[in-house]
């Protein structure tokens, strides 16, 4: 089973808004609500590819109370925390005609130590049942830049796979605490290194350093594509992965398609090749619709067929 942990879940509201301009009144052509954060993406898509999730992380108020009925609706079984503090609504605003997105995020409740403290606990019911762990999304007010690792430390101790990506000072010291997969985004990944990127070379020397920094296998992640270094054996192979020309329709979820359907792939037995494969084809299908996590079968199985991973030859 795969766990998701969410510290920061949301409604995530996706408007579709030709044209957009800001400082204009607008119309969307079409509103698309869903409960959110990318922990929760994460396990709509591995309950779309048949493999058992369960949800947790921090929920609060009414928002809360929504978000826990819509994944109810959803199938996505969820076990959360419930905090004193409002859950959050996060507002994505896409012009389909630039397929450029304005986000627009709340910042989250209050989260107190003793709260922490109960996701401790929920960690350690809920790992009885799990074989991975994916840990994701944004830190909300309360928790220390520690958090993640700390949460990372204690599902090792559990014996669970841990899949972790977030932002800044969280995923550096996050690293440290040796999650077995980092997914960090090409941006993140050099707030991390400390330098901005200037070609391919620089990504693959970033994923290897995140290795040495902790990291079991690394996957940075951007737009359509990856730079991966994979821990196979008692080493490592380093792909450079690519989807095909899509007909883009929203980038939101792009990332967290590919954790999910990575996952998947694992719990199955793949091969680490195939199943950074799975998860860019998973990732391609869900840009080609509405929603994080949101992908149609005929769409995956179209663009699996047509991803591109190239090996890095070793010590290039």
């Amino acid at each position: 089973m795969i766990l998701t942990v969410t510290l920061n879940p949301a409604l995530d509201r996706t408007m579709v808004v030709p044209n957009f301009q800001a400082g204009f009144r607008h119309r969307a052509t079409e509103t698309v609500m869903l409960p959110g954060g990318k922990g929760i993406n994460v396990a709509r898509v591995g309950k779309a590819l048949g493999r058992p999730v369960i949800a947790t992380g921090f929920i609060g108020g009414r928002k809360g109370d929504q978000i826990v009925s819509d994944l109810n609706d959803e199938g996505i079984l969820c076990d959360f925390v419930r905090v004193a503090g409002e859950s959050r609504i996060s507002t994505a605003v896409v012009d389909p005609n630039s397929n450029e997105v304005t986000e627009i995020n709340e910042q989250g409740p209050l989260i107190t130590p003793d709260e922490f403290a109960m996701l401790h606990e929920k960690l350690e019911y809920l790992g009885k049942a799990a074989d991975v762990a994916v840990f994701a999304g944004s830190v909300p007010p309360g928790l220390s830049d520690d958090c993640y690792a700390d949460l990372i430390e204690h599902t090792r101790r559990l014996g669970l796979i841990s899949f972790f990506y977030t932002y800044g000072e969280p995923l550096r010291l996050g690293i440290k605490a040796r999650p077995h997969y980092v997914f960090p985004k090409l941006v993140e990944a050099e707030k991390v290194i400390g330098y901005e990127f200037s070609g391919v070379e620089d990504r693959i020397r970033a994923a290897r350093r995140m290795r040495e920094m902790g990291a079991g296998s690394v996957v940075i992640t951007y737009r359509y594509g990856c730079v991966a270094e994979l821990a196979e054996g008692e080493g490592s192979r380093t792909f450079i992965g690519s989807v095909p020309d899509l007909d883009i329709v929203s980038p939101l979820g792009w990332g967290d398609s590919i954790v999910g359907g990575y996952a998947v792939r694992l719990l199955e037995g793949d091969s680490p090749a195939d199943c950074l494969r799975f998860g860019l084809a998973c990732g391609a299908a869900n840009v080609m619709r509405y929603g994080a996590g949101v992908f149609w079968p005929a769409d995956l199985e179209r663009v699996l067929e047509l991803v591109e991973l190239e090996e890095v030859p070793a010590g290039a």
